[in-house]
């Protein structure tokens, strides 16, 4: 593909890989670990088969290996050495540099080897725990540091998304067990950003629960119609980017008219942008929570 990310700056290996960059230049003239070529304005630049040979170094340091000692080995025993490590300990790092490459080069088929490596001995909600979530927390500091672009971002939140729909899939096929509760999930106008909720939808299916995927960008309106057509609803948003900080007041107000002054209505609300909100004043039907994990525990009880 001719938008591969091909070179990069020592900012961008520092962010990628976590090693600091006077540690990449120590590294580099001490024990000539890495080869960067220097643009005609004498600024090191470093391609990509040096970007995933500092990763496996940053594997092997990590993990206990002297740096002299790494700089001793052949340049084909390094990778051997990381997969001895990834081998024994299924080493979370060593996945998480196996995603971040899959991104870097568009390679879904890396992605899905790697994915289908971890369900060997993994559940789907233990790798959304433990490596996709780290690892979509690192994406947003990557994005904004300009590591990434945005197509990298797209294509990997992607390929979890359909990991995500794929186990929804599965369970879904059975009827719901319990009835006590409908869960009906949706982002507000202008949030499109659904990686979280589409997980709760897993985890909702999960406990046996029937749920309704509404998706992005859902008018007020569109959720009052559903009242009256399922009893004991409980809505769940995720407020990442939307509403804006200056109008998530007035969103509120409203999702109060529309929905939540029905007294067997419940609304759960997480995310970023729930930190503006103001809790003295919000209906006793309105619950916030701080993570996913927290929903998804309160779903469960």
């Amino acid at each position: 593909m001719n938008n591969i990310k091909k070179n990069f700056s020592i900012r961008d290996l520092e962010n990628l890989s976590g090693i600091k960059a006077h540690t990449i230049r120590i590294w580099e003239k001490r024990y000539n670990l890495l080869s960067p070529e220097r643009t005609t304005t004498n600024i090191r630049t470093y391609s990509l088969q040096s970007l995933q040979k500092l990763l496996n170094i940053t594997l092997l340091y990590n993990n206990g290996h002297k740096i002299s000692k790494i700089a001793e080995l052949k340049e084909a025993d390094i990778p051997l050495k990381v997969q001895e490590i990834a081998t024994v300990q299924n080493s979370k790092s060593h996945v998480l540099n196996a995603f971040k490459m899959a991104m870097i080069n568009f390679d879904q088929t890396r992605f899905a080897i790697t994915y289908n490596g971890l369900l060997a001995d993994h559940s789907f909600r233990d790798i959304f725990k433990d490596y996709f979530i780290p690892l979509l927390h690192e994406l947003g500091l990557l994005w904004q540091t300009d590591t990434i672009t945005p197509a990298h971002e797209h294509f990997i939140t992607g390929l979890i998304k359909q990991k995500i729909q794929v186990n929804i899939e599965k369970l879904q096929i059975n009827e719901p067990t319990k009835k006590d509760k409908t869960f009906v999930l949706y982002l507000p106008e202008g949030e499109i950003h659904e990686i979280g909720l589409l997980y709760l939808n897993y985890e909702i299916s999960l406990q046996g629960y029937k749920s309704i995927y509404l998706g992005q960008s859902i008018p007020l309106d569109n959720l009052g119609e559903l009242m009256g057509l399922v009893e004991n609803i409980y809505f769940i948003s995720y407020f990442t980017v939307a509403p804006a900080k200056d109008k998530i007041g007035k969103y509120i107000e409203g999702l109060s008219q529309a929905i939540v002054k029905d007294i067997d209505c419940q609304v759960w609300l997480l995310g970023r942008q729930t930190q503006y909100l103001d809790f003295d004043n919000l209906s006793p039907n309105i619950k916030i929570f701080d993570s996913i994990e927290q929903l998804a525990a309160q779903v469960q009880d």
